[in-house]
């Protein structure tokens, strides 16, 4: 367990990984180190032949193939790691290939929904202004629910109506606000922000202690709310981030843009989102064209 806390330290440092990506490569690894226990092997000597029957194990218990590939990519660092500490001469990863991912698109919104839900806080009470700050600049924005709750005073501009982002592998990105958004945003930093400050904290949006939100408190406030304006189970801040990018390619978007908006730093991620937009104009196509 000591050389997987030292090598997730060291990713840590190096790498500016998420301690959402460190605390699920810990659980990989030593879910992996215990199941080599019966075999007599330590994590560092793990061999190819080891790997793949672990793969195959966790394909066989049902684990999603994205859980499998988390998982050898954790190790993959793992190993590398390894070998740059001069522990072993060879790579067990070199040659292993990711489980085939299945075809996702994700769940998004419709935009009549998006006005619902937004329409749900009462703007009257210090909470319920600050969770339609939230929703309304999640919504504007496309921030990771991590990144929202996060979010300094230092890295907004009100004036300029722009948020500056520092996301995964610590990349930095300015991503506009918009109207509505900022004037929200505006509300909630004159009137109810100064009522929930204990004392003192940069983080932007605070909780009744006055402190930091976590991303389960918001997620269960959405939760409210969708329930509270008879919107289906299942809505959650990565929803709102899809209903973003859904929206902004259905009125025309460039790809490109909505990679830099969303922080991907792969365009292929971003292109999932071209599915649902496709999917949505053969659905609007059979609605209303006379031979549709």
């Amino acid at each position: 367990m000591q050389d997987i806390s030292i090598f997730l330290d060291k990713l840590w440092l190096q790498q500016g990984v998420s301690q959402h990506t460190i605390s699920a490569y810990r659980s990989d690894l030593t879910h992996f180190q215990t199941w080599l226990q019966p075999r007599n092997v330590v994590l560092a000597e793990a061999s190819r032949q080891d790997l793949e029957d672990y793969l195959a194990h966790l394909a066989k218990s049902g684990r999603h193939p994205r859980s499998q590939s988390r998982f050898l990519s954790a190790a993959r660092k793992y190993f590398r790691y390894i070998l740059q500490q001069g522990e072993r001469s060879d790579d067990p990863c070199a040659h292993l290939h990711s489980p085939k991912q299945p075809a996702s698109i994700p769940k998004s919104l419709s935009e009549d929904a998006v006005s619902l839900l937004l329409s749900a806080p009462d703007v009257a009470d210090t909470l319920g202004l600050r969770d339609k700050a939230m929703l309304e600049l999640l919504y504007a924005t496309g921030l990771r629910v991590s990144e929202l709750v996060q979010l300094q005073m230092s890295e907004v501009s009100v004036r300029q109506g722009l948020v500056r982002v520092v996301g995964k592998g610590n990349k930095e990105r300015l991503v506009p606000m918009g109207e509505e958004a900022l004037h929200w945003l505006s509300e909630y930093l004159r009137a109810a922000r100064p009522e929930l400050m204990k004392h003192k904290n940069d983080v932007v949006f605070l909780s009744l202690r006055g402190k930091q939100m976590t991303r389960q408190t918001f997620w269960h406030r959405i939760r409210h709310y969708a329930a509270l304006v008879g919107l289906p189970e299942g809505i959650s801040p990565h929803r709102l981030r899809h209903a973003f990018a859904t929206h902004l390619l259905n009125h025309g978007a460039d790809l490109r843009a909505l990679q830099m908006l969303l922080g991907h730093s792969d365009i292929a991620t971003t292109q999932i989102y071209t599915e649902v937009a496709k999917a949505r104009l053969k659905q609007l196509h059979e609605q209303h064209h006379p031979r549709g």
